[in-house]
């Protein structure tokens, strides 16, 4: 515990609206409630699809979240699927994905946080180029708004995703840090990951996990052309916590004193955003990260 409080913390707190499960506006008004500067947002359907928001929509929203003392983290743009590796849907992911970053400026953060699938380990095949010609794109048009798509960690090691993004022009497309991803599912060391990632992070999320069973990636993100073994069994399994298990902050094997300190050192000063994707009681769970996160301050 000594190490904690040696620790100083400014990073702002924010929390995904999303993980409380009552809307965007009652979870606006429930992350302002909990402690948090400010939030995050899913904008991919329903009343925050950049489709079904007017600017005047935009502008009231912005100013909804102002009037509550609050910030927006980040967006997040994830579109499912595979990420960016079937070509034939690319060209519409790509454009959505910009308007969610239009979305993103006109309500004051810069971020749009993503999967982009798993990254292939054969530079040489037609996923690989798939991914990194959108990828590119992407990159190429956050960087002329001096915005960020922020790829998810956790479908491969931060040094093969490292790499993938050094073939790219810009910093365009660069990293949200999820440490409980990478412990849950391929085991890398967030640590390290953060030292390997570090001109790449832009915003993180606070999140804990355990792994129980070594598992392939794809089993659990899916990717084009791959067909587990049995998708019905590996589901269950995810569902059963047999494989990894998301748990309340302080409660899995993220080392939390080293990974905070790890993002000190590289110098990250953006947002530490909670997100809790499963649990019966998510307030609950997230008001005692809010004050997990605070010790540290």
């Amino acid at each position: 515990m000594k190490e904690r409080f040696r620790l100083k913390l400014d990073n702002k707190i924010g929390v995904i609206v999303d993980s409380f499960g009552i809307g965007v506006r009652e979870g606006l008004k429930k992350a302002k409630e909990v402690g948090a500067q400010g939030v995050q947002i899913y904008a991919v359907k329903g009343e925050m699809d950049p489709e079904n928001l007017s600017p005047a929509a935009r502008r009231e929203l912005k100013a909804y979240i102002e009037s509550l003392g609050l910030e927006i983290s980040a967006l997040c743009g994830d579109l499912g699927g595979h990420g960016f590796q079937d070509k034939s849907a690319n060209a519409a992911k790509v454009e959505k994905s910009k308007r969610i970053l239009d979305l993103a400026k006109d309500l004051g953060t810069n971020i749009v946080t993503t999967h982009i699938g798993i990254v292939p380990h054969d530079r040489n095949g037609e996923v690989f180029a798939t991914m990194q010609q959108a990828c590119e794109e992407l990159s190429q048009y956050a960087s002329s708004m001096e915005g960020f798509f922020a790829i998810e960690t956790g479908p491969e090691t931060s040094a093969h995703l490292k790499s993938f993004l050094d073939t790219l022009s810009s910093r365009g497309v660069s990293v949200n840090f999820d440490p409980a991803n990478m412990v849950m599912v391929t085991g890398d060391d967030p640590v390290q990951g953060v030292h390997i990632l570090k001109e790449y992070i832009v915003h993180t999320h606070v999140k804990d996990g355990i792994r129980y069973k070594e598992v392939d990636p794809r089993e659990i993100y899916g990717a084009l052309g791959y067909e587990p073994m049995d998708h019905g069994k590996i589901a269950e399994m995810v569902r059963s916590g047999e494989i990894f298990k998301e748990v309340p902050l302080g409660e899995g094997k993220v080392d939390f004193d080293a990974y905070f300190q790890a993002l000190v050192d590289i110098g990250y000063n953006g947002y530490l955003t909670i997100e809790r994707e499963v649990g019966d009681q998510p307030e609950i769970d997230i008001r005692k990260a809010v004050d997990y996160i605070n010790r540290y301050k």
